[in-house]
């Protein structure tokens, strides 16, 4: 039975992860709502940004600027599907595998069934990050199509509230691509903690919660968004 392979630490092990990922993305959805975070304050920005496309004619820059965050999320999709056909190898050859582990001294001692069940649980980890980016990446090419029907100065000049609506669009589909990438890196994150169950399941939880502490250091307490508070945004187009 599968409540057979592992100890309690083992299983102790997977419930933190799974109460640190989903509580650690709850409680920061939450408060950026009511106080300022990374995406909260880079949301603004993207809504700026849009606006401040309509007064360019020549928005190449803009869709270079795209096109480089597409290749971003591009090549966390393709490194996820490498890394889960990795896995999956290791799984074909998790005998072999076990035999080496077990020759490592400071290696809590595996089976068979417990090293399967740590390929899987980093395997859907990694699904799960790669239908995240692949989603980001579709959003973005959304932004793409927004920008490509944004209104030229001309036809708004003087008309805020349609450059307001449209900034609001077009800013709030790249911060929701934004936020889908978001979601797909802090799956790189928990699953290189996941790393250390191969290790010892309590070194596997200290990782846990030393990676959920660096990720609200650095959405709610980092020097960066220190200095994008502190930036004024250029006015709006009269």
């Amino acid at each position: 039975m599968l409540l057979s392979v592992g100890n309690f630490q083992d299983w102790l092990g997977l419930f933190v992860l799974l109460g640190s990922w989903v509580g650690y993305t709850c409680y920061s959805h939450c408060r950026s709502r009511s106080s300022s975070c990374l995406s909260s304050v880079l949301a603004q920005y993207r809504e700026e940004w849009m606006i401040r496309v309509i007064a360019r004619e020549n928005r190449t820059s803009d869709a270079s600027l795209i096109s480089s965050l597409r290749a971003s999320v591009s090549f966390f999709a393709s490194t996820s599907l490498l890394v889960v056909a990795g896995l999956i190898t290791g799984i074909a050859a998790s005998e072999q595998a076990v035999s080496v582990i077990s020759t490592i001294p400071f290696v809590r001692t595996t089976t068979q069934e417990l090293w399967e069940l740590k390929m899987l649980v980093m395997i859907i980890i990694f699904i799960y990050s790669f239908f995240e980016f692949t989603w980001s990446l579709r959003l973005y090419n959304f932004a793409c199509v927004l920008m490509g029907n944004a209104p030229f100065l001309n036809e708004v000049v003087g008309k805020e509230a349609e450059q307001e609506d449209y900034g609001k669009t077009a800013g709030y589909i790249m911060t929701l691509a934004a936020s889908h990438f978001n979601f797909g890196l802090r799956a790189y994150y928990f699953a290189l903690a996941t790393l250390s169950w191969f290790i010892d399941p309590r070194l596997w939880m200290g990782t846990i919660i030393l990676v959920t502490a660096i990720l609200y250091s650095r959405e709610f307490h980092s020097k960066v968004l220190s200095v994008l508070e502190g930036y004024d945004l250029p006015p709006k187009l009269s």
